[in-house]
């Protein structure tokens, strides 16, 4: 016997004063009302109605047992409610994690505008370069800059992520500026450390793939202190190109471009990516985040 639905037959077969009258309202035959009502009550060991031929009165025990199960499903009912309006309407918590760089620079704008378009939404938001595992890390949208990533996980590309060789005019003045991607090699190098290790300089020449890394002076996974280094003429260093370009702008940094391609990895389709797992879409506060940030960078 599903319980529930037989109180809630009771209920309004009380309400009603008739079988028949619940059947209406249920849109199912009066004595499929009538057989959960006489279910629940053998279920109970008591008699809840008393029946004539035209109507049904509540027992002196059954007015009792009206209270308190109509209380209890009216409840239940305002609980449901609340869990379908909480799957309908963007808000609680939303667990986002971007590296931070990207994170800092890029992302806190959006989502202070993002908060003001759904204040009911409250963000937990974490700025870190280490990897996330969305399963395992309970995060509802992570960004990271890379490849698209092979878990199946939705993958979203916001924007390149180009890495660029930049250096001050002063230190390039004292060297000399190079001409060629293998004249790196005679400089000093400022090495930005990602997750998986510090990123190396790769130039393809002839179809062939060469190092051509200066000899390290720092290497750091805080991208800000390495720029700083750089215009104060340390050395040179390669960066996102979205990261670099308020210095490009400013004159603090030169870029530097060769006749040879060159890139910290192989793989030409650096990007930075939105990720979240394909059912957290159903989610209305996921949703809105997901379709607000891509808005945004597209």
């Amino acid at each position: 016997m599903d319980q529930l639905k037989a109180i809630r037959y009771f209920i309004v077969t009380t309400e009603k004063g008739s079988f028949t009258q619940a059947a209406k309202h249920f849109k199912v035959p009066a004595s499929s009302i009538s057989r959960r009502v006489a279910d629940l009550e053998e279920s109970l060991s008591a008699q809840l109605f008393n029946r004539t031929t035209r109507n049904v009165s509540l027992t002196e025990v059954g007015s009792q047992y009206y209270e308190q199960v109509k209380s209890i499903v009216q409840q239940l009912e305002q609980c449901e409610q609340a869990v379908r309006e909480y799957q309908s309407v963007p808000q609680g918590k939303l667990k986002i994690s971007c590296m931070s760089g990207f994170g800092e620079r890029k992302l806190q704008p959006v989502l202070d505008l993002f908060r003001q378009a759904y204040p009911e939404v409250s963000l937990d938001v974490e700025f870190s370069d280490e990897l996330t595992n969305l399963h395992r890390d309970d995060v509802d949208i992570a960004i990271r800059g890379g490849f698209a990533p092979d878990e199946r996980v939705v993958a979203i590309k916001l924007m390149s992520n180009e890495f660029v060789a930049a250096a001050s005019s002063d230190y390039l003045l004292q060297y000399g500026r190079p001409q060629q991607t293998l004249d790196l090699l005679q400089y000093h190098g400022l090495y930005y450390k990602a997750p998986g290790g510090v990123t190396p300089w790769l130039t393809e020449i002839d179809g062939q793939w060469h190092n051509v890394s200066a000899p390290a002076v720092m290497s750091s996974n805080n991208g800000r202190w390495l720029i700083e280094r750089a215009i104060a003429g340390e050395g040179i260093l390669m960066l996102p190109r979205w990261v670099l370009e308020p210095h490009f702008q400013q004159g603090e940094l030169i870029e530097l471009s060769f006749p040879q391609p060159l890139r910290v990895t192989q793989n030409q389709e650096l990007g930075v990516y939105m990720l979240y797992p394909q059912l957290s879409y159903l989610s209305p506060k996921v949703k809105v985040a997901v379709d607000f940030i891509r808005q945004h960078f597209s």
